[in-house]
Order: structure tokens, then sequence, then C-alpha cells
């Protein structure tokens, strides 16, 4: 099997040991990913229907360069530092999978790497082995 790795650059992933995403064979599993601009600083704080946005915007990034795409995603995981804020976190995650929606858990955390972050995503896609990213 094929195991080709994503990353987004960050000095978190090596420290770490982690990959942004991971292509093996058909399947794209891609990291939890919370707002971050370019500098890895938290992107919308206090705004949980932004930070969705720009973690899929991430995801969505992290995907294409394994070869994949949003409708190949077949399951999202969402940890939320506050449960009441699904519908908002919600209407942004229907946003982007609005034709080819995903299995999908919503889980409230106790905090997330940052005081500031709202919501980290995961995904998995599975995507045909022929197709190269």
């Amino acid at each position: 099997m094929d195991k080709r790795t994503v990353s987004s650059g960050t000095e978190w992933e090596p420290q770490v040991g982690y990959s942004r995403a991971v292509r093996a064979g058909s399947q794209v599993h891609v990291s939890g990913t919370t707002a971050t601009d370019k500098d890895g600083a938290v992107v919308a704080p206090g705004d949980p229907y932004a930070q969705t946005v720009r973690a899929l915007e991430i995801v969505e990034d992290a995907l294409e360069e394994a070869g994949a795409t949003l409708e190949d995603v077949v399951r999202t995981r969402l940890f939320v530092t506050d449960i009441d804020d699904w519908e908002a976190i919600g209407e942004a995650h229907g946003e982007f999978f609005a034709d080819g929606r995903p299995a999908c858990s919503m889980v409230e955390v106790q905090r997330l790497i940052e005081p500031e972050h709202a919501v980290e995503i995961e995904a998995v896609a599975v995507v045909d082995e022929q197709r190269d990213g």
C-alpha cells in the first residue's frame, strides 16, 4: 500500500509528530483542524460559525493536495468547546457538505489547544485508488 503525507508546513507537525493529512491507498485521513491563519494565529475568536468555515477550508485544501475533494468525504468528527454552538457550527458544516453529507459526530470537549478555538474538525475521505493526488 502506498502511503503519502500532506504537510501544512507548521512548526507543530514535526514537533508533535503528525501530518495535516495522510493518504493510504484509497483513504485520506485529515488530522484535527482548527481555524488558524498561515502564521498559526486563531481566526475569528468568539465566532464558531466563522471558525468552522476556516477549519473546513483548511481541510478542503489538505484533501485536494492528497487527491481528494469534499465530495469524497465519508466521515467528519467535530470537537466543540460549547455544545450550545451546535447550530452555528452545523450550519457551516452543512454548507460545505450540502450535496454529499458524510457520517458525522459532534462532541463537546473541555478545551482545545488554544482557549480561543471553538471547534476542531477531522475528516476521512475515500477515493478511487487510481486517482492520483
